[in-house]
């Protein structure tokens, strides 16, 4: 202990930046700002979680240790060499140690928005730029400030985060560890978080919340399949593809609502009618989850045989439950930015393994193109984070798929301002 504050005390500069990075910030418009006040508790909830952390091969050391928990730690070891190996992501000291914070969340994020728009309200910060959420380690405090938002006419919420990442800048002091808000989870979810979080310390745009999420999600996503494809047994595989199959129902609902809220809020007639008609929209997707959820449920019931799963599946459900009665604008605007450029990305990086193949030498050794696959994905989005906005989305826009919704940044005014500035028409 007498070490982890040595350390502490040391870094404290470098902490400083860490937290500043997705958890400080004073507010763009003047909204929620409360001074220094905000950056103590930052700095005292990383303190904690940097000395709550221990290296994974110490606490595989203790006999106590819970037979489910020593087996999660060595495979945590098995796929951070995976991600170096076989996905390229970076080899340092990151997601090598383990913490218990003893609390569910890791951190609370607040997020705002006006009534008649899902544009989310910003708070800006060095390194990070403008971003459209506020972090607390504390969840009284994150309800605390979603309340104060709420009373200034903007439309809030809280929830919890079971991990953040540091983008790297606290390495030297072990690095991002693992933590048991995550740790339970299912292998591909589990290795899943680690690969994003990985990915989020390869390329970061200071301001860009919808680019750096939706990279990182691709990561995720490829990543974890390749993951389980290759290293994982049928019953996880198995599970994956279940839970998979649940997130495109649960994106294909979220994404019917928030394209009916644009679709909404873009209405230029749009008047005292537009009350009522948000109404019902936020009506059908309460109506159309329900209906979700029994299905779930169903489908669910032979599997929950102990006690200790049931109470576990009800946790989780009473939390999908709450987002669902809460949701407003500001939670469809935290929504988009983890998926609106996913399949760019993802277009992207099959373009990158295909290039990888056709060029490898006769006498490379075989697989050898897929981390160079890799590595050319990861060349192709730094190239597209050194670009300004507005050509970086016309990029991403050219790339999106035919079947893929388009974000709002493809829109046919906003692609057209592109145009001139990118040299070349969005869409082809």
């Amino acid at each position: 202990m007498r070490e982890g504050l040595s350390v502490v005390r040391r870094g404290l500069p470098a902490i400083l930046a860490g937290i500043g990075l997705l958890l400080g910030g004073c507010a763009s418009t003047g909204a929620g700002g409360d001074g220094l006040g905000y950056y103590w508790q930052s700095l005292r909830g990383q303190i904690h979680l940097l000395q709550a952390s221990r290296p994974i091969d110490d606490w595989l050391q203790d006999d106590n240790l819970a037979p489910a928990l020593r087996e999660r730690l060595l495979a945590a070891q098995r796929m951070r060499s995976f991600a170096v190996q076989r996905l390229g992501l970076p080899d340092n000291a990151s997601y090598r140690r383990y913490a218990d914070l003893q609390r569910p969340f890791a951190v609370w994020n607040v997020v705002a928005a006006p009534p008649d728009s899902l544009e989310l309200h910003r708070w800006c910060f060095p390194v990070a730029g403008c971003v459209g959420y506020r972090g607390y380690f504390s969840e009284a405090d994150a309800v605390a400030q979603a309340r104060l938002l709420a009373d200034q006419g903007l439309e809030s919420g809280s929830y919890g985060v079971p991990a953040y990442s540091t983008l790297g800048y606290l390495n030297w002091l072990g690095g991002d560890p693992l933590l048991n808000t995550f740790v339970g989870w299912g292998e591909g979810e589990f290795a899943g978080l680690l690969f994003h979080e990985l990915a989020h310390q390869v390329v970061y745009v200071a301001g860009d919340t919808a680019f750096n999420e939706s990279f990182a999600t691709t990561v995720e996503r490829l990543g974890a399949t390749l993951w389980l494809a290759t290293e994982a047994g049928p019953a996880a595989r198995a599970r994956w593809e279940s839970s998979q199959l649940r997130r495109t129902q649960w994106r294909a609902l979220t994404g019917r609502t928030r394209q009916a809220l644009q679709q909404l809020y873009q209405d230029p007639q749009r008047g005292p009618a537009m009350q009522q008609a948000k109404a019902q929209i936020y009506q059908q997707l309460r109506s159309d989850y329900a209906a979700l959820r029994a299905q779930w449920r169903s489908a669910d019931a032979a599997l929950l045989t102990t006690d200790a799963q049931r109470q576990l599946y009800e946790r989780h459900q009473a939390r999908l439950d709450q987002w669902v009665a809460d949701a407003n604008n500001a939670s469809f605007g935290a929504l988009a930015a983890y998926d609106d450029w996913v399949p760019a990305f993802t277009a992207l990086w099959h373009q990158a393994q295909a290039q990888a193949k056709t060029q490898a030498p006769a006498q490379a050794q075989p697989g050898n193109e897929a981390i160079q696959g890799w590595q050319r994905f990861y060349a192709e989005v730094r190239q597209l984070a050194a670009l300004p906005a507005a050509q970086r989305n016309a990029r991403l826009c050219r790339h999106m798929p035919a079947d893929a919704p388009l974000p709002s940044a493809c829109a046919p005014a906003q692609a057209g301002a592109s145009e001139s500035a990118d040299g070349s028409r969005p869409g082809n």
